[in-house]
């Protein structure tokens, strides 16, 4: 097994030039909606990684699909059988973009707008309150009598760098942890996760270990590349209590997000479980011009589990109907109550 402690974003940018296939067809490519069926369901079956934690029959989707598929049917009757077909899946990462449409996983979407955990209007009225601060795209605010600090951070396509990180947690020195909200954060950057990370504490524990899709049989990977903890470099770690708030519309940076932090000491991860999609995508070109892509590397956690489908926090809790009528969040009411009970 490979170890390195290369930067996350170096990882992604390398397994994704290693996996990526040539996005244009041949001038001579059969753009016929039988050809591009098939070669759609060859692309996936010889290149996706997660067929070993999807519940779908590849072959049996071939056997009930292809039969509606004919040469000459309109682009918007092939787009829905290609949608279908990739719908199997259940992947958040499978996209199928065609002239005028696009495909998304309708279970992931399900998923995060059918199993919120999140309720933005107490959020805003009682821990953000209108006086909140915003540094990067993070917005904050001091909680529960000054003693905790409140941080959401909705998207990692937002700016989260260290040093703003650093410069929130200077503005409250005597706060005795840490709730960092990302409930309903869809990802984005995968570096804005690495450079929140260098403010906890390291001792270049393992994150987890990465394989690449390598041979057309469904089992056939690269070697294990073991990922760490970044160092802290010259930086004092945050070493008091630090609390994650995660919920079913966590997906991809937020979903590793939430993986990577389970290997620190001082992080509980608390709420429902991610949304996941830990996979490197990459996609290309179909013979009639459209794009697809999927996931073609796997992600395995320290403890030898693949939680694709969802990483799972260390303490479950649901938002309360109750609680939110009386404008509390009884998530995050729960995460400081654990922060204040540590000695």
């Amino acid at each position: 097994m490979r170890k390195i402690r290369i930067s996350l974003l170096t990882i992604i940018i390398l397994l994704f030039a290693c996996s990526c296939e040539k996005l244009l067809m041949p001038d001579d490519a059969d753009a016929s909606a039988t050809a591009t069926f098939d070669y759609l369901w060859q692309q996936v079956d010889e290149r996706y990684s997660l067929f070993d934690v999807k519940t779908v029959d590849w072959q049996a989707m071939y056997d009930s699909l292809r039969p509606q598929v004919y040469d000459g049917m309109s682009d918007d009757s092939l787009f829905a059988v290609l949608r279908k077909l990739l719908n199997s899946l259940d992947d958040g990462h499978v996209n199928l973009w065609g002239n005028n449409d696009v495909a998304k996983s309708e279970a992931i979407f399900l998923q995060r707008y059918g199993n919120s955990n999140f309720d933005i209007t107490p959020v805003a009225m009682t821990y953000l309150r209108p006086d909140y601060h915003t540094t990067g795209g993070m917005a904050y605010n001091s909680i529960d009598s000054g003693r905790v600090l409140y941080i959401r951070y909705s998207s990692f396509m937002n700016s989260a760098t260290s040093s703003q990180l650093a410069t929130i947690l200077d503005r409250y020195p005597d706060i005795r942890g840490v709730v960092f909200d990302i409930r309903q954060n869809g990802g984005g950057e995968i570096q804005n996760e690495w450079n929140i990370m260098k403010i906890l504490p390291s001792d270049g524990q393992l994150l987890y270990t990465t394989q690449m899709k390598a041979g057309k049989a469904h089992d056939e990977f690269t070697q294990p590349t073991a990922v760490y903890a970044p160092s802290n470099g010259d930086r004092i770690p945050y070493s008091k209590p630090f609390v994650l708030l995660t919920d079913r519309g966590c997906y991809s940076a937020a979903s590793s997000f939430a993986l990577c932090l389970k290997s620190y000491s001082n992080v509980t991860v608390m709420g429902d479980t991610t949304a996941g999609g830990l996979a490197i995508p990459a996609g290309g070109a179909l013979p009639n011009g459209w794009y697809y892509r999927f996931g073609v590397s796997r992600t395995i956690a320290p403890d030898g589990m693949n939680y694709e489908n969802g990483v799972p926090p260390d303490h479950v809790v649901h938002l309360s109907p109750t609680a939110t009528a009386a404008g509390r969040d009884n998530i995050i009411d729960s995460a400081c109550h654990l922060i204040l009970r540590q000695k």
